[in-house]
This record gives structure tokens, C-alpha cells and sequence, in this order.
């Protein structure tokens, strides 16, 4: 059976482990409770697609030191015997609330909640963060392609320009969330029975003396659902080359289902492309687009008309290159029991458990949601966070059928304004009357409100949508 790779537990900051030392040393082992959020939307997102949950606990049920991590650190110098003994039998024992894969959320909502005795709770940020964020990017441009391509076959292309291995597996997996229909990408369909395509590179027809041999060399091996690569010489040529050679193919039991454009004008030759395949009798023939594409070319695309039937993005996807980062942080909110909070301006954070409610109206539309203190009651919405981990054990488990059925049923339901590539409009995110009177009732210690000091409200900015 095939696994996936796993990073140890010391792909980590360093400060992480001295925090740790320094919690143990002083015996500052209370529960504590941190949620994963994002600040503020990138400038092109109306939204964003809750992905890489399944790693993440993964990650926490298996977290532990081996026999060489003890050993590099008690090598390194850099930290006391008696810490990393107690590293040997560190465990996470917490619980975690979340958002399921394929959730749609919105700036200052908590994604992920983690309650646990603080060490714990601290030494998984940087992996967490890791995971939640790159997943959770690519599914959010994906949706914007799938929204840009409705109906449209959309195949993950970009494992080759990934930014590592990890990358461009997370990046297939995180895609077919949102709505792609396959990836390119052999090991995420080994590994998640997402569906695998491919056709042929330029190299090959090169390889031929002449591209006809090229095509019926490809056909006699992968006879069924062929589809041939147009544009390493002459596009229109191409095309007119094997509406002369279908019959031939056709004798060998070759079905052709689809030529691919990598290049030039992807308009103009989908519609001359298309005319050759319809008189040569091919109408069945599909039109598969690729190179360099993005939501906004695909999009204006087929507003123009262009016959095109699926569209396999690479690069723009897996870099989320016009969004290339979240502004995601990992923060603490409370601490033995009491509420905390940041008030570092523009990065204020809002203090205690919380818990995300969302307001639909009568036809299933999103209306609203509202950010409650997790002890609240949610009458008159749907909680979002749920259960997924409790004493370090997972409780959740679902298939990526069930997080993909998710997006979807979720983008739908996003109000029309939301569903739009561009514009301004955003979706209404309120915090709860308990959670804004929590905020301004409590205090730092050696941070009280002096004259002339900025409100929390202030210091929040627009991190949050209010």
C-alpha cells in the first residue's frame, strides 16, 4: 500500500522547542486554547475554501520524538538533558474543534481550535499553520476557477511547477476539494483515488519523423480515450491530420476524445480547430486548453465562444499566483481559564473560545455569519466548528467525495455578489454583542488602559470584518 511521506517533528521552528524547555521549567502546563484564523482576505478573494484538515490531524495523532530527533537534540547543545528526556514521551493529548474540509469562510473566523495543556498546544503551530494555510490557498483559487469554468472539465496541471514535492501533492489533493475534476499528479491518485489524466508532451511527436506517426504510434498504445497534442508545428495542420487519419484509428479500435491546445491564441485556434474536427465528421471530438491559463483568460474565454471543453490551469493553480499567501495566524485565546489577547495594532486578536455561526435564509442562500464565544448558544444558525479530535484521538473522518460534495454545495449557496470574480462587495461577518463586551471588559495585566491609549476597536483595524 502506498503512504504518504511524512516530516518528522522537527520540521519546526526553533522557537517553538525554547518556549517549550522554558513552559516545562516553569511548570506552565494549564490548558490552553489556540485557533488557526485568517486575518484579512487577499485583495481577489471574496472567500476561501477550508482545506488540509486530514493532514493536520494526522499530524497531531502521530506526533511524538524518535530515537534520532532525541538524539540530534541532545547532540545539538542547544537545549538541557532533562527537557529532551521528557521530549521521549511527549504525546498531543487535546482536542480540536474545526471547520470540515470544503467549508467556505471568510476574514477573522476561526478555522481550527486547539485545546490543550499548553506545550502541546504551542509546539504544533508552525506544522499546523503549514498545512492550513497551502491547501487552503490552492482550494480557495481553485474554486475561483471552477466558478470561472462552470460545467467545464478542469484537470490539476501543475505539479511541475510546484514549489517542492509535498507542494504539488497537497496542491492535487486541495484542488479536487473544490471542484476540479482530476489532476495530472500519479501519486495523489494512488493515494486518494482522485482521478488521473494525461496525454502527450511535445517531445514525443518531436521524437517521430512525422507527427502522423507520432499520433498513430500514441493511439496504437493507449487506444482508448486518446487525446493528441496540436501545436508542436502547425495547430490547424495538426487538426487536419487526424481528421485524415481517423479512419485509420478507427480500425485499430483507437477512439480519439480530445486534442490539446498548449499554445498561441487559445481562441482563434479553438475555432478553427473546431470547424476542421465538425466538417471532417469529428464532431464528437472534444477541446482541451492548457498553458499558462488562469480564472480571468478562462473566464474571458468562454465569453468570447470559445469551443472549449476543459482547461487544465498548472502554474497559476498550484502557485496561487495572483494571491500567492494568507495572512493566517495561529494565536492563543485563553490560558488557565482566563480570556487572552493580543492588542498588537492591525494584528489585534478578538480574546476567548470561539465558535462561528452562519445564517442562511429560506432558499439555502448565506445570509450572514456571526463570530460567538464557543459557550454561546447558535440558535438561529448552523455552527460551523465541529468536533474532529478529542484526547488526541481523531473522531472525524470523511472521504474527500464528502469534503468535495461540501465546496460545492457551500459555493452554490454563496449570495450571487460572492460568486463574481471581481468587485467589492463583501460578505457580512458580525461578532456577537458577549465577544465585543469580552474584549473591552478584559486587560492585560501590564497592559491597562491608560489615557490617550487605543481602544480594542482600534487596534483591530481591519483585520476583522466587522
Amino acid at each position: 500500500m502506498i503512504s504518504q511521506p511524512v516530516p518528522g517533528v522537527l520540521l519546526t521552528d526553533l522557537y517553538q522547542l525554547t518556549m517549550l524547555e522554558s513552559y516545562f521549567e516553569h511548570g506552565m502546563t494549564e490548558t490552553a486554547v489556540f485557533e488557526f484564523f485568517v486575518r484579512r482576505l487577499p485583495r481577489r478573494r471574496k472567500f476561501l475554501v477550508a482545506a488540509g484538515l486530514d493532514q493536520a490531524l494526522d499530524y497531531l495523532e502521530t506526533l511524538r520524538f524518535d530515537g534520532p530527533d532525541i538524539e540530534w537534540l541532545s547532540a545539538s547543545g542547544r537545549f538541557g538533558g532533562a527537557f529532551v528526556d521528557r521530549l521521549s514521551a511527549l504525546r498531543f493529548t487535546g482536542d480540536v474543534d474545526a471547520m470540515p474540509e470544503g467549508t467556505v469562510f471568510f476574514a477573522g473566523e476561526p478555522v481550527l481550535r486547539v485545546t490543550a495543556p499548553l506545550p502541546e498546544a504551542q509546539l504544533v503551530e508552525t506544522r499546523l499553520i503549514n498545512l492550513l494555510h497551502f491547501q487552503t490557498l490552492i482550494a480557495s483559487k481553485a474554486a475561483r476557477l471552477v466558478l470561472a469554468a462552470p460545467g467545464k472539465l478542469l484537470v490539476d496541471f501543475g505539479l511541475r511547477r510546484a514549489h517542492g514535492a509535498e507542494a504539488g501533492l497537497l496542491a492535487a489533493r486541495a484542488s479536487y476539494v473544490a471542484g476540479f475534476s482530476g489532476t495530472s499528479n500519479v501519486l495523489a491518485g494512488a493515494l486518494w483515488d482522485i482521478p488521473i489524466f494525461g496525454t502527450m508532451a511535445h517531445s514525443y511527436v518531436q521524437a517521430h519523423d512525422h507527427e502522423a506517426d507520432a499520433f498513430v504510434s500514441f493511439a496504437e498504445s493507449r487506444p482508448r480515450q486518446v487525446v493528441l497534442l496540436l501545436d508542436t508545428y502547425d495547430t490547424e495542420n495538426a487538426a487536419r491530420t487526424v481528421v485524415r487519419l481517423a479512419p485509420k484509428l478507427a480500425s485499430i479500435g483507437a477512439t480519439v476524445s480530445a486534442l490539446r491546445l498548449d499554445s498561441g491564441s487559445h481562441l482563434a485556434h479553438s475555432r478553427a480547430v473546431r470547424e476542421i474536427l465538425d466538417r471532417g465528421g469529428l464532431r464528437e471530438v472534444g477541446i482541451f486548453a492548457s498553458g499558462g491559463l488562469d480564472e480571468d483568460e478562462i473566464a474571458a474565454l468562454l465569453a468570447a465562444g470559445a469551443p472549449i471543453d476543459g482547461f487544465g490551469p498548472g502554474t497559476s493553480l498550484v502557485t496561487s499566483g495572483d494571491a500567492p499567501s494568507l495572512d493566517c495566524a495561529y494565536k492563543l485565546m485563553e490560558y488557565a481559564g482566563r480570556p487572552r489577547f493580543k492588542r498588537s495594532e492591525g494584528k489585534a486578536t478578538w480574546p476567548g473560545a470561539k465558535q462561528v455561526v452562519r445564517v442562511t435564509g429560506r432558499s439555502g442562500s448565506m445570509e450572514l455569519d456571526r463570530i460567538v464565544l464557543a459557550e454561546e448558544p447558535t440558535s438561529g444558525g448552523a455552527p460551523l466548528l465541529r468536533p474532529v479530535m478529542r484526547s488526541g484521538r481523531r473522531t472525524w473522518r470523511e472521504s474527500l467525495a464528502d469534503s468535495r460534495s461540501r465546496a460545492a454545495a457551500q459555493i452554490a449557496a454563496l449570495p450571487r455578489y460572492a460568486r463574481r470574480l471581481r468587485g467589492r462587495r463583501e460578505y457580512p461577518v458580525r461578532m456577537s454583542a458577549r465577544l465585543e463586551e469580552l474584549a473591552q471588559r478584559i486587560r492585560p495585566a501590564d497592559t491597562a488602559q491608560r489615557d490617550g491609549a487605543p481602544a480594542f476597536d482600534e487596534l483591530v483595524g481591519d483585520s476583522t470584518t466587522r
